[in-house]
This record gives structure tokens, C-alpha cells and sequence, in this order.
């Protein structure tokens, strides 16, 4: 129980879900990811906090160092193209270090594995098994079907599908059978999988109470958000490879991951987790059960967010039908000036000042939104340049500020969705500072997609140009 356990792969869906649970437990938790700051966010209270990537071994050492358990939770979905061999290589880097720091075990969370399995990316969740077992340190691996929890990938195609379409002309494979585990019934068995002796080298399936097809769990997603189930049309002809090819359009779940998934789902899955359920005994949720949990617990979050952290309710305006997964544009600047010259300038956005570049285009959306019946045009803001946490300026929300740091700002104009706006600065060596400004939108289905769709040409041109106005003016202070 007191053993020291590293989540590789924290920031990531299972990983940011882990790591929590592993603490309420009284379980040291080392936290990994590629970017540090992807962590802080979470506000993890005891976590020791690194940064690795496992395609760059050099930096593996350290965050295996004085480790025990090590739980293996990373991909390379997202990646697009190629990325089966993307995972190959970075669990051939994980499994040497593992071995040159002497971790106990391996806990690895795969997927399970049909018979004809073909896909790629069910092909690499396999292989990736297969390589960390080539090391020298015993491995554990879980293989587990559709997750249903809050910004699991195939739990929120389904939620967009559910809640945007009221018609859906689909392939086969909505009559395909899957066994979905609840989120909850997952984490216990990844925590106390590791506690005992006789799971050590042996691969689990993970199913939950129940098969299903995937037009029936649909059905009851739609049922338990109060939603009328959409009407499914069966086109043999639409094969899950063509399919995948208008998500896009449809779901805000990253587009390669979304693909690589959906391309799997011709086959029918078979969890065989009758010892899993003998080793770890607890009661299995239904998908019914499990959906009213995720619901439950997205309603019972914390209701302000001070910033951008994927998928949080707050920033989602406490809209189950808001997609999870954000789209995202951006652009960064460098400047020779201070943090808090950057500040300065950060802080005096909106009202009188304007948005330092294109502000006629700016200008614009507010008159729109104005005849639309919405906030566009009421300027202004508390004061020209001090700003505190849930000021309005124009249209926009104070939700979250780190003086000479960060400033994120809820949209509020009327839109398919919800968005927020961040300025992020970082000190150079130099003395200078680095700007960076994203946009975060949570789209309500279709429209909401092609609301950030139309406005995509522009995201470019005024954030790179904004960015670079802030550092020049930055600089004359």
C-alpha cells in the first residue's frame, strides 16, 4: 500500500482520474507527463510532479527513479499516421528504463482483443503488451472495452452522436456488442491489481455487467440526458473506414483518436474476466448505472474554473451536452520586455483600450451578437487597468487571473457552445517573456463545430497579430 507509484501518463484520460484515487488511498504518487504544466492544472495536493516524454529515453530515468509500481498509460493516437509504430518504440524506451531502475512492476491498461482484430489501433494496444513484456520487469496488463466515464474518447463520440444528430445514418457496426466498463469499476481494479501477488505477469480482460450493442447504449445515453433517442439508419454499404472520415463534422473528440477508434469498431468484443472478477471482487455497474455516474458526477463539480483544464463542467457551463474535448487555435510571441511590462499591457484589454489588432473585426462580432440579442455591444469594464476575478470586460468574464502569469477570460456572446480565452506568459533566460494566447471552444453539436469552423481562417491572423501588438506596445513601457 505504501509503495511508490508512478502514473505515466497523468495528464492523460485514465491518468488524470489515477492519479486522485491513488492518493485517497494513502499511495505515494510520482506524476508524469510531457509538459508539466498539463499537471499543475490539476491542483493534485501530495503529488510529486515530472516531466517525461517516453520517445525521448533520456528522459526516463529520472521519473522511474525510486519507483515500485509503474503504471503505463500513454498512446500515440493522436499522432495520426503511423503512430502503431510511434507506440512500439516508446514501450521498448519504457520497458529498458523500467529494468535500469529496478521498478517491481509494470501495470499497463490495453484493449481488449478480438480474435480477427486488424484495426490499428487495436493491433498496437496488443503489440504494445507484447513489448514491455520483452523486459525484465513483470507486467500486469489490463485490457479493457469502451470506458464509460466523463472525456473517455468512445464514451464522448457516443454523447456527440447521442445529443447532436437527431438522425444518424450509420454503418453496421452500431449492431456490433461490446462489454462497457463504468470508470469507477476500472480504477479499482488498476489499484489493487498491483497489490496482489498472484495477478503479477498476467493479462486481464475488463468488461462491466453487461454486452450491448452499440445502438443500444445510444439509445439509453440519450434516455438518461433526458433526450430523445436519435433515429439510427443501418447503411450496409458505409464501412467504419468511411465513416470515420466525417467526424470532423460531427464530434470535437480529437479527430485522429476518434478515427483510429471508430475504424475498430466492426468487431464484436468479449471480455473472458471471470479471474479478474474472483482476484478483485466488487459490484459491476450496468451502462445505465454508469452513465447517471458520469452525469452525477459532472454536475456535482466544482462550478467556477480559474482556468482552462479539458473538459471541466465549469468552463463547459454546466452543460452535459456541451462537447467534452475542446478545439483549439492559437499563436505566441516573444518580446525583449518584462513579464510585468507584459502584464501591463495583458491586463488593459477590452473597453476603451480595444484588442490591439483588427479591433474592427472585434467590433464586428459584437454588433452581431447585439442583433442576435446578445451582449456584443455593452463596453466597458470596471476599471481601465486593474482587473479582479469575475470583473466583466465587454462581453468577456473574468474567471481566473495570476498576475504577471495568466488571464483567462469566459466568452459571452451568444454561440453554439462555450468558450474561454487565455493569455499565458512564461519568463525567457534573457529577462524577455513568451506570450501565448489560445482559444478553448466547447461546441454544441453540429453547429457549434461549424461556428468554429467559420470563424477558423481568422483565429490565425488576429491571435498572431494580437500577440505581437501586446509585445511591441509591452516594449515602449
Amino acid at each position: 500500500m505504501h509503495q511508490r507509484c508512478l502514473v505515466f501518463g497523468a495528464s492523460g484520460y485514465i491518468g488524470s482520474h489515477l492519479v486522485p484515487r491513488l492518493l485517497a488511498e494513502g499511495i505515494p504518487v510520482r506524476a508524469s507527463s510531457r509538459s508539466r504544466a498539463s499537471l499543475e492544472a490539476r491542483g493534485w495536493q501530495g503529488a510529486e510532479l515530472v516531466e517525461a516524454d517516453a520517445l525521448e529515453p533520456a528522459t526516463l530515468d529520472a521519473a522511474l527513479a525510486g519507483v515500485d509500481i509503474a503504471y503505463y498509460l500513454v498512446h500515440s493516437m493522436g499522432a495520426g499516421r503511423d503512430f502503431g509504430r510511434l507506440d512500439l518504440a516508446a514501450a521498448a524506451n519504457f520497458a529498458a528504463a523500467a529494468e535500469r531502475a529496478g521498478v517491481d512492476r509494470i501495470v499497463y491498461l490495453g484493449g481488449l482483443v478480438p480474435d480477427d482484430a486488424d484495426s490499428e489501433h487495436i493491433v498496437s494496444r496488443r503489440d504494445t503488451g507484447d513489448v514491455l513484456r520483452r523486459g525484465r520487469v513483470p507486467v500486469i496488463e489490463l485490457r479493457a472495452g469502451i470506458i464509460v466515464g466523463p472525456g473517455s474518447a468512445a464514451f464522448e463520440v457516443m454523447r456527440d452522436l447521442v445529443y447532436h444528430l437527431p438522425v444518424m445514418i450509420t454503418p453496421r457496426w452500431v449492431q456490433a456488442k461490446s462489454p462497457p466498463i463504468a470508470l469507477d469499476n476500472l480504477l479499482m481494479y488498476l489499484v489493487r491489481l498491483p497489490q496482489i501477488e498472484a495477478a503479477k505477469e498476467r493479462i486481464f480482460d475488463a468488461g462491466g455487467a453487461e454486452t450491448l450493442t452499440y445502438a443500444r447504449m445510444m439509445r439509453i445515453l440519450a434516455e438518461v440526458g433526458g433526450r430523445r433517442p436519435p433515429l439510427v439508419i443501418p447503411v450496409p454499404v458505409l464501412t467504419p473506414k468511411l465513416s470515420s472520415y466525417w467526424l470532423r463534422l460531427i464530434t470535437a473528440v480529437p479527430t485522429n483518436i476518434a478515427r483510429a477508434l471508430i475504424e475498430g469498431l466492426k468487431h464484436d468484443f468479449h471480455a473472458d474476466d471471470a479471474e479478474l472478477r474472483r482476484l478483485v471482487p466488487q459490484h459491476l455497474l450496468g451502462f445505465r448505472e454508469a452513465v447517471e455516474a458520469v452525469f452525477a458526477a459532472e454536475r456535482a463539480s466544482e462550478p467556477v474554473a480559474a482556468r482552462w483544464v479539458e473538459g471541466a463542467f465549469a468552463v463547459r457551463k454546466q452543460r452535459i451536452d456541451y462537447a467534452y474535448y475542446a478545439k483549439r487555435a492559437g499563436a505566441s510571441a516573444e518580446t525583449t520586455a518584462s513579464p510585468e511590462a507584459v502584464w501591463e499591457v495583458v491586463s488593459a484589454i477590452g473597453g476603451d483600450t480595444g484588442y490591439y489588432y483588427l479591433d474592427g473585426l472585434w467590433r464586428l462580432r459584437e454588433l452581431l451578437d447585439w442583433v442576435a440579442g446578445g451582449p456584443g455591444r455593452r463596453h466597458g469594464r470596471r476599471h481601465p487597468t486593474d482587473l479582479r476575478v469575475g470583473d466583466r470586460v465587454d462581453s468577456w468574464k473574468v474567471l481566473g487571473l495570476e498576475p504577471g502569469r495568466r488571464l483567462s477570460l469566459a466568452f459571452g456572446m451568444r454561440a453554439p457552445g462555450a468558450g474561454m480565452l487565455e493569455f499565458d506568459l512564461k519568463p525567457l533566460d534573457n529577462g524577455g517573456t513568451r506570450l501565448s494566447i489560445t482559444a478553448y471552444w466547447h461546441p454544441a453539436g453540429v453547429w457549434g463545430l461549424l461556428y468554429w469552423y467559420a470563424f477558423a481562417p481568422a483565429h490565425g491572423v488576429v491571435f498572431s497579430g494580437t500577440a505581437r501588438e501586446i509585445c511591441r506596445r509591452a516594449e515602449g513601457h
